[in-house]
């Protein structure tokens, strides 16, 4: 069937939503990361300009890469068909206009901006549910959970906003982004060995390959789930911090496993295990920061870019190669990106080691952030927009 370009972006989830969320993360960072660097010298029409920023990335970003990839996944899994274009274009807008609802959100009433930004994550979740149900499996539908785990840290984020409660908003917004990395230690834990055994045994390796032990990977999802409910609940922080601590232990135990030292010669591989390695550092600190042993900003932030903005780079890009027929080999400009994020997580960690390092390593952050993005955008611009290749790429 011919597309037009237009047309054509609405095929897929991983086209418009994967499109979406490197525009967004490119633009987002871009403007915060000038606003800090001009000391708030210019205004920003949200209301709350730090809450929109970790706001945005958690649940707009977030909920961008999670929707491409799930409403591409899930018909694979079920053997069902395409969602229509559509149901695509009425998603993705809805997306759009929560992205601008937060940005004018100091101008426009509370419930209004609630009401918009709320509204995409439980029409994604009821369509991924009705997909799922088709073939049902237990280790999908964990994956819905999840997001609903996310839905309701957003819900408690507006809960506040909208004046009906008076501390929920830092609740909603960690726990928010600890089911983003919860969601990371599921997935990137099913794919990350699963793709790198596939790799090895077609290049003829068929000893020392990954082992992923089921005990290890309940030790490793089943906390963070935890913490990011714990969070959502308001139990102390302690509680939160030690399921993190677990987490993170089991999952740097696991990445271990995974022979990543044999991946070093492709790039989109070994980005998924240092992705998923960060992601399980970022829980070992959370849990540290609870007993005060780091700073918890930090490990938000390790979190926030080292795993959620690595690994869903690194999946967004597979995944958008893949689909589109093309070899599963990342161009240059998208292999440098996998190299740029771990440096603006570390360039966030450390400007939390000194006064004199805030600053710099804020905008260093950032404009590594944004420059990863950037090549992310237009790399892989014609893959989003452009026809699908003939000869599929191997699985």
């Amino acid at each position: 069937m011919s597309f037009t370009p237009c047309k054509r972006l609405l095929s897929a989830g991983y086209r418009v939503f994967f499109l979406l969320a490197g525009l967004f993360g490119l633009l987002s960072i871009a403007i915060w990361t000038l606003w800090q660097a001009s000391y708030g010298a210019f205004d920003l029409p949200v209301a709350l300009p730090q809450m929109w920023h970790a706001h945005e990335m958690i649940f707009g970003y977030g909920s961008a890469a999670v929707a491409g990839f799930l409403l591409t996944a899930a018909p694979n899994w079920t053997k069902s068909g395409p969602e229509p274009l559509s149901f695509f274009a009425a998603t993705s807008g809805l997306w759009l206009l929560g992205r601008l609802a937060m940005w004018l959100s100091g101008d426009l009433p509370a419930l209004l901006v609630a009401l918009v930004d709320l509204a995409f994550l439980p029409i994604l979740a009821g369509r991924i549910l009705q997909t799922l149900l088709k073939r049902p499996k237990p280790q999908q539908l964990i994956l819905l959970a999840t997001i609903l785990v996310l839905g309701l840290g957003n819900l408690l984020t507006h809960v506040e906003w909208v004046g009906l409660s008076a501390d929920t908003a830092d609740q909603g917004l960690r726990g928010g982004l600890l089911a983003l990395c919860a969601l990371i230690m599921i997935l990137g834990g099913r794919v990350t060995p699963a793709f790198t055994r596939n790799a090895m045994l077609r290049e003829g390796r068929e000893e020392n390959l990954p082992r992923n032990p089921a005990p290890l990977a309940a030790m490793a999802i089943a906390p963070a789930l935890l913490a990011a409910l714990a969070t959502l609940a308001g139990l102390p922080l302690q509680m939160a911090g030690a399921a993190a601590l677990l987490a993170g232990l089991s999952g740097l135990v696991r990445v271990a496993l995974w022979r990543g030292a044999w991946t070093r010669n492709q790039p989109i591989l070994w980005v998924l295990h240092l992705s998923y390695a960060l992601n399980a550092l970022g829980f070992v600190l959370y849990g540290l920061a609870a007993i005060d042993l780091v700073s918890e900003i930090a490990a938000l932030h390790m979190l926030g870019i080292g795993g959620v903005g690595g690994m869903t780079l690194a999946v967004m890009s597979r995944a958008a190669l893949g689909h589109s027929g093309r070899a599963l080999i990342a161009p240059r400009p998208v292999a440098l990106a996998y190299a740029l994020l771990p440096l603006a997580a570390l360039s966030r960690l450390a400007a939390n080691l000194s006064p004199d390092l805030y600053m710099p390593g804020i905008i260093a952050s950032g404009l590594l952030w944004t420059l990863a993005f950037a090549l992310y955008s237009y790399a892989l611009w014609p893959v989003f927009w452009g026809e699908k290749q003939r000869k599929p790429a191997p699985a």
